[in-house]
């Protein structure tokens, strides 16, 4: 009797680590197809733009462009929801004057496909590619990556040049946050897409800033800390004490005033 409950034990993991593995994309992406224009969002001064990649699949873009002498924000956008839910965001950043191009992923909002890390970063450095042929010179762009978007914002940087690197909420690597989540599973040896920042943090040698919240529930802020101690100078960490995962913006944090104050170190303040 002992041994079949054990073997009904064994067999019953061995499901859940099973569906674990065929459904892991499902559950690190949510995505959200609903299409939403910009103009529909009410964001006026921000035009739609398509990247095609060689696979024939359409991701879309929005874009806003900076008022004279202000950079563009290369956004990378979170795991949930889609353009249109950072609508907010966006009217922030160009009330400051700064352009904003943000992507999304294969599947959300209207893009053809379904993400994976490698259609992403490829569709990443087609974005920045895109927004190079509009005029933008590459010490005119900072890169920004929001929580699953770091680690998407974080390849890119070795991958093209810009004016600093921006990470909101990072993760040292997306193993790392789903083993806290599912710490019964084997975790670590199931996922296929990793984002391994922690890996490569050091390599860049642009300036970086990255914001956390430290009741960020979703991503542990002590990720955060881990990045910034790995990665080399000139870096700057801004800890939002009552932060959370998805209201540094509101609620009294100030994410706003440490990019801004980030921007203007990169460049001359322009009148």
């Amino acid at each position: 009797m002992l041994i079949k409950i054990l073997a009904t034990i064994v067999v019953a993991y061995g499901l859940v680590v099973a569906a674990g593995f065929a459904m892991q994309r499902r559950l690190l992406y949510p995505v959200d197809r609903t299409y939403v224009s910009p103009a529909a969002a009410g964001l006026r001064n921000v035009t739609e733009q398509e990247i095609r990649g060689p696979d024939g699949v359409r991701v879309l873009a929005w874009y806003g462009a900076a008022k004279p002498g202000k950079p563009t924000l290369l956004y990378f956008h979170g795991n949930g929801g889609s353009l249109a839910v950072r609508t907010p965001r966006i009217e922030r950043f160009m009330g400051e004057g700064w352009g904003v191009f943000m992507m999304t992923y294969r599947g959300y909002g209207g893009s053809g496909g379904s993400p994976t890390e490698t259609d992403n970063i490829a569709d990443a450095v087609r974005a920045y590619d895109t927004l190079v042929t509009k005029g933008v010179a590459a010490t005119d762009i900072v890169l920004y990556g929001e929580s699953l978007g770091t680690g998407v914002a974080t390849r890119l940087a070795l991958q093209r040049p810009a004016a600093g690197l921006i990470l909101d909420a990072p993760y040292t690597s997306i193993p790392d946050v789903a083993q806290r989540a599912f710490w019964f599973l084997p975790v670590r040896l199931l996922m296929r897409d990793r984002y391994e920042t922690s890996r490569i943090i050091d390599k860049i040698n642009i300036p970086l800033l990255i914001i956390h919240g430290s009741k960020d529930t979703v991503v542990p802020v002590d990720m955060g800390r881990d990045l910034a101690r790995l990665a080399r100078e000139p870096k700057t960490l801004v800890v939002f004490p009552n932060g959370g995962h998805s209201n540094l913006y509101i609620d009294g944090n100030g994410a706003l005033a440490a990019v801004r104050s980030f921007i203007d170190g990169l460049r001359p303040r322009q009148p």
